[in-house]
């Protein structure tokens, strides 16, 4: 079935078992955006919605730190895994809009930062007509006309392209967002989170390469 904008389907994701030997790393696929130094000593992959509260908590926190103090320095290549958390066509609908418009990786995680800051007040009329309306009035701050937004966010491939993201994410063992990956590699580790955990970790993992 494919995930639309209008879409209520939420997607559960199937995990909370331990990884089987020998264990799945984390793919990167040409449908993922991804910024950073190709030769960067770690790539990390963030799994994460754009309706989940967390993910904003994180990116309204965190993101100038991880953006300027490692993947501008060219010591972090970053990769957004897209997933969605319910409304799951809204998720849908807020990564199309990101993506509007054939985005640049680098515009698209800019777009991305703008959204989750805004997140609050994205759903703040509570309904579906008023979450789209203030898409588009992002939209045209961006530059896209309404059409263009429309056309984004009813598109069916990117109900599809969040789809495939998701499957590869369950089978990896991911059941939450945010997540994420050095190096391919799954690590839970909460303390990430916070700023200071982020930075800790960043430079703990740095140092061992």
């Amino acid at each position: 079935m494919t995930t639309n904008f209008w879409s209520r389907r939420t997607l559960l994701i199937a995990g909370g078992a331990a990884l089987a030997a020998p264990p799945a790393f984390a793919q990167i696929t040409d449908e993922m955006m991804t910024i950073g130094a190709a030769n960067a000593p770690l790539h990390l992959i963030e799994f994460a919605s754009l309706t989940c509260p967390h993910c904003a908590h994180f990116h309204v926190e965190n993101w100038e730190t991880l953006r300027t103090r490692y993947i501008d320095t060219g010591r972090v290549r970053f990769t957004l895994q897209e997933m969605m958390t319910a409304p799951a066509g809204v998720a849908v609908g807020m990564f199309q809009l990101a993506r509007c418009d054939g985005a640049s990786a680098t515009e698209y995680m800019r777009r991305v930062s703008i959204l989750f800051a805004r997140q609050r007040a994205i759903f703040e009329s509570g309904t579906m007509i008023g979450v789209r309306d203030a898409l588009i009035a992002v939209g045209a701050e961006w530059g896209l006309t309404e059409a263009q937004v429309m056309q984004a966010l009813m598109d069916p491939a990117g109900g599809q392209r969040v789809q495939r993201s998701a499957e590869a994410a369950a089978a990896l063992g991911v059941d939450h967002t945010p997540s994420f990956s050095f190096n391919g590699v799954i690590d839970d580790d909460h303390a990430f989170l916070t700023r200071d955990g982020m930075v800790s970790m960043l430079d703990a993992q740095l140092a061992r390469l």
